[in-house]
């Protein structure tokens, strides 16, 4: 019995075929292309997603017996907006999670209704990310095409809607729309009417891990996959991630070097930060999780690397670094602007502390470690919420670097385990499509089952001091910025 893992990312898809028994037995990707019409602003066409999926199913069953696939899941960038009319066609590109325009939409939100009022809501407040803010723009500057929504779609469900014909969501998911009552696990009609969209346009709500359908017969037919297949709802990424890395049980702590970067949190209890700071979402095990959100994180690194150095020697070019902690450099890494903790985009990315001897391997290291200390933005707002993070699990493509690993560890003065399976999203999609098959009873004991501990850095307590006062250095440099950065803005 096989099942297919979907992780539809902002980059690529990537499709995982996974056994009963947890083992991996092929993995296809596929790229797409990504938009920016206009600074800031970030858009994907849904046909590409679509056609990424069905030429990568095809590529991935060929040379196994595609009869014996059970079941398929997503996991999927979280917040972009998907639109789709009447007829179920796509009225208008993705605005996708790492879009900066809605500015003054999340004014009126925190503002003008109110912080307070919308954490009520949905447990969260309004982010430039969150999918909301993007239907408010919809209908202040595109209102001929606002008026023909008639569903609204996360990325990876308009991928289960045309594989199974059904208008779906999960509750992770549908937790980063500001439409979604967190804590009841239920549409907030409140949050639709001050969005101006009922819940009739919204997709129907699904536990991660539940069955949604089956495929298509004349898709399963392209496909060369059983008509029997069984869609699972899937997760948001970051839940699927956790899924395949097994952060599921209560203080577990997951962080992702993807393009974006996450710190997860896994909790058995409803609760929101005062500052709302960090979100609250739906796990996809039934149960919480918080989640900060940096935008540019592995693809900090990828800027630095294939725009302005002009390589793809990743490794070759970490091999010059040294030493950790020494470094004079800052890097500041908001190329999107920002979420945790500063909810600010218009933040833009800053070199801080050149000098006439700053080499190319301070700056790469300096990409590195801005990322780390923006991750441990997020595990200090935890920390100061009573959660204790002594140790962590570290996914996405940036997890890969051993010097990275490293780099997190002592900058969080935290243990950072390596496990069996680094497949993150793709993988935890498609253990909820063994779950959702019934082939395990949770995805608790599937990850129990499946993922172990191979290997744990540990911080150096020489270098983690280093990094404390460096990180102090860093903390101080975004209040001296922030009085440029609207400036800058009205400059591009």
């Amino acid at each position: 019995m096989y099942f297919i893992g979907v992780d539809l990312g902002t980059s690529s898809v990537k499709l995982l075929l996974m056994n009963e028994n947890g083992g991996i037995k092929n993995i296809v990707s596929k790229e797409y292309p990504l938009f920016f019409p206009k600074t800031g602003w970030s858009e994907q066409n849904p046909e590409d997603w679509w056609k990424g999926c069905t030429e990568g199913i095809k590529e991935l069953v060929n040379g196994f017996d595609a009869s014996e696939v059970a079941g398929i899941s997503f996991g999927g960038q979280m917040h972009g907006l998907v639109v789709l009319d009447e007829n179920d066609n796509v009225i208008r590109p993705a605005i996708l999670w790492n879009d900066g325009r809605t500015g003054k939409e999340c004014e009126f939100y925190n503002k003008t209704v109110g912080r307070e009022k919308i954490s009520e809501l949905t447990g969260n407040m309004a982010f430039t990310g969150f999918t909301a803010p993007k239907l408010l723009w919809m209908k202040k500057n595109e209102p001929e095409l606002f008026a023909k929504i008639k569903k609204i779609m996360l990325p990876k469900d308009y991928i289960a809607y045309m594989l199974s014909g059904v208008h779906c969501t999960d509750v992770s998911d549908a937790s980063g729309m500001l439409l979604f009552d967190v804590k009841n696990r239920c549409w907030s009609e409140e949050m639709c009417a001050l969005t101006g969209v009922s819940v009739s346009q919204l997709a129907k709500i699904y536990e991660s891990y539940e069955v949604v359908g089956t495929v298509k017969p004349e898709v399963a037919k392209f496909l060369g996959i059983p008509a029997s297949v069984k869609v699972i709802a899937g997760a948001g990424d970051n839940a699927a991630g956790a899924v395949g890395t097994g952060t599921l049980k209560h203080g577990m702590c997951q962080v992702s070097l993807g393009t974006s970067g996450t710190v997860l949190i896994s909790t058995d209890n409803y609760a929101v930060d005062p500052n709302n700071t960090m979100h609250t979402f739906d796990h996809a095990n039934g149960k919480y999780h918080f989640l900060g959100c940096m935008l540019s994180a592995a693809s900090s690194n990828k800027w630095w690397m294939d725009d302005i150095i002009g390589t793809k020697d990743y490794a070759g070019e970490q091999k010059e670094i040294k030493e950790l902690g020494n470094n004079s450099v800052f890097y500041l890494p908001y190329l999107m602007g920002e979420r945790t903790p500063h909810n600010n985009a218009n933040a833009r990315g800053a070199f801080v502390g050149l000098s006439m001897d700053t080499t190319r391997a301070d700056m790469t290291q300096a990409v590195l470690e801005g990322v780390a200390f923006g991750l441990r933005d997020a595990v200090e707002i935890a920390r100061s919420l009573g959660i204790e993070v002594s140790r962590i699990r570290a996914i996405g493509g940036g997890a890969k670097s051993p010097l990275w690993c490293d780099i997190l560890a002592n900058v969080m003065n935290v243990k950072v385990d390596k496990i069996n399976c680094e497949e993150g999203p793709g993988y935890g999609a498609a253990i909820l499509a063994a779950v959702g098959c019934g082939v395990y009873s949770s995805p608790e004991e599937a990850a129990d089952t499946f993922i172990k501990v191979t290997k744990t850095i540990e911080p150096d307590a020489e270098v983690v001091a280093k990094y404390e006062k460096r990180y102090k250095v860093f903390k101080a440099l975004y209040p001296a910025i922030l009085p440029c950065y609207d400036s800058i803005v009205e400059c591009e």
